[in-house]
């Protein structure tokens, strides 16, 4: 164990290495009070440098002797990483480390390690104080994350002079600056044909049923996509895409994602089928504008939802690049809700592009998204990995909030070592996020969780919560508003998270990835007990989460399920049916 660090970094060392510094000395200060020092005779060195015979992004650790360790990268970005590992192997105690005795080089697998943040419906992305947005995002650079999408959402606002409009995008282009203060390349996302709240009408795009075998129309359409087809309407598009872009020029954008539907999409005659045809006649002039505006960045096609509402889009999409990608193309993504298409097995890679994927970390098992705490499916993410991986230049997951932060640590790990057993990817984790000693435990507790994700609404908790009885969310209390799955590890789970919180030290007991793991055990034990009612537990462990959350006034999509969130809900939208 060490009371005092230098960290020595090269003569006039790059931006990315002052960073990498500086999150090092962070660190070490916040989990031990070890603090950095000028002094050279201090207990350890740690030198930070660069070695150009180590390969892009991968990073070697070595030491002569005693504690002097040498963190070599094969570029900025690698010691950065390197940095990381550092520190995921070192031990914390209150006034001194144990510096991590992990020597060895690493070299990442796949090129794109990417995450995309869903900044909207009132998330913690979109809620909570930027500067919690900005630390998250520095410390998902320390686990080998280099890329990062957002999406300027345009349905809400009223054109870009709106200003909340300028708001959003005063908060994306902090993210993205604070991505890229870590070596976090931007990406930006644009529905082809979305459009603004106030879009013409004479320009919108057609979403009903029936038209060239569209069994349903495109989902969450919001009535104010565009028809490209229309007189006017590619003009519409074009001109506000490129007024978006403009907004985001002076950052460093690698990625603009091109994308096709949640809701997006036309069903008129000359739009249909939608991805193989009305979505590319979008798509290229859009790509036109990416390529004038940003010139170092990538078009990324979507595929998302292909053949979901109508069928042929995948077929059509293989004819369309059946000669070899067209060159406004440069990578496809790849993704559907609840898997991957098998189209790409069954028909090839369109083009022969380069396929990123987008796994789905968020929803699945979760309805309010996150409202019940962590949700880690750490076996999952590794049948996805051993399934689909060999077809994969990388993955932009798609997250809702910092509650599936397992996963995110998972997705990104298993880009950087695809051979990696999800099991020790999370130990890792435990071991730096919780603490070595109960490492174990908590890769027990989390395949404990992933065992029990089906969590939910009651059917009839709409007509529960607007029965003529009900004038005050207190009035729910004791009513089985919520659906679980009822397991015999439930219990057992949350005895282990008790025990383990006597442990800790109070550092760790009031983080939030902590508190994410124990209020999820803590609710599945309790709605077990209580067969899905309410309770004064459950109403507290929903309010924690939505203060972690910052999403007390969110969609419910998004926040928590307490009696005052739910009460809110459906009372302010008597006329829909629940989500």
């Amino acid at each position: 164990m060490v009371r005092s660090v230098h960290i020595k970094v090269d003569r006039q060392p790059g931006a990315l290495i002052r960073k990498a510094a500086q999150l090092l000395a962070r660190e070490l200060v916040e989990r031990s009070g070890v603090i950095a020092t000028e002094d050279t005779s201090a207990d350890a060195i740690v030198q930070l440098t660069t070695d150009p015979s180590i390969a892009a992004e991968g990073f070697r650790v070595t030491s002569e002797h005693g504690n002097a360790i040498t963190v070599a990268g094969g570029d900025d970005r690698g010691v950065l990483y390197g940095v990381g590992k550092l520190l995921r192997g070192s031990r914390f105690e209150d006034g001194e480390v144990e510096l991590s005795d992990w020597r060895g080089a690493s070299i990442p697998a796949r090129a794109i390690r990417g995450m995309y943040f869903a900044t909207h419906f009132g998330n913690a992305y979109a809620a909570a104080p930027v500067e919690a947005i900005e630390r998250y995002v520095e410390e998902l650079a320390l686990w080998g994350c280099n890329a990062l999408a957002v999406w300027f959402d345009m349905h809400t606002y009223r054109g870009l002079d709106d200003p909340a409009a300028q708001a959003m995008i005063d908060r994306l282009r902090r993210i993205l600056s604070a991505a890229n203060a870590v070596g976090i390349r931007g990406g930006l996302t644009t529905i082809a044909n979305e459009g603004y709240t106030d879009s013409p009408e004479a320009l919108r795009a057609d979403w009903t049923a029936g038209h060239d075998g569209y069994t349903s129309p495109p989902g969450d359409h919001y009535h104010r996509e565009i028809c490209p087809s229309k007189p006017g309407g590619l003009d519409y598009i074009t001109t506000t895409r490129s007024e978006m872009l403009d907004a985001f020029a002076d950052l460093d954008i690698a990625y603009v994602w091109i994308w096709p539907y949640d809701q997006g999409g036309c069903t008129c005659k000359q739009c249909a089928p939608w991805g193989a045809n009305g979505f590319l006649r979008t798509a290229e002039p859009v790509a036109a504008l990416v390529r004038q505006k940003l010139p170092n960045a990538q078009v990324i096609l979507s595929t998302w939802y292909f053949d979901h509402f109508t069928a042929g889009e995948w077929e059509g999409l293989a004819r369309a690049f059946a000669g070899g990608a067209p060159p406004w193309v440069d990578l496809l993504l790849a993704g559907d809700f609840g898997g991957f298409p098998d189209a790409l097995t069954r028909l090839g890679v369109p083009g022969g592009l380069p396929v990123v994927s987008f796994p789905e970390i968020s929803m699945e098992g979760n309805l309010p998204w996150g409202g019940y705490g962590a949700n880690p499916r750490p076996s999952a993410w590794e049948a996805y990995e051993h399934a689909n991986g060999h077809l994969l230049a990388g993955a932009f997951p798609y997250s809702e909030g910092i509650y599936e932060d397992i996963n995110k640590v998972l997705t990104l790990q298993l880009g950087w070592s695809p051979e990696a057993s999800a099991e020790s990817i999370v130990r890792e984790y435990a071991a730096y996020e919780v603490g070595p000693a109960v490492a174990d435990d908590v890769v027990r507790l989390v395949s404990a969780l992933e065992s029990g994700l089906d969590h939910g609404l009651a059917n009839d908790v709409r007509t529960q919560v607007l029965d003529t009885q009900i004038h005050a969310p207190e009035d729910l209390a004791g009513s089985k508003l919520y659906r679980f799955v009822d397991r015999p590890n439930a219990l057992a789970a949350a005895a282990m998270v008790a025990r383990m919180d006597r442990r800790l030290p109070a550092r760790v007991r009031s983080c939030w990835r902590w508190r994410l793991l124990w209020l999820r055990a803590t609710l599945d034990a309790e709605l077990q007990r209580s067969g899905g009612r309410s309770t004064d537990l459950t109403e507290r462990c929903f309010d924690e989460l939505a203060t972690l959350y910052s999403t007390g006034d969110a969609l419910l999509a998004v926040t928590p399920p307490s009696r005052r969130a739910l009460f809110r809900h459906f009372r302010e939208h008597q006329d829909r049916e629940p989500a």
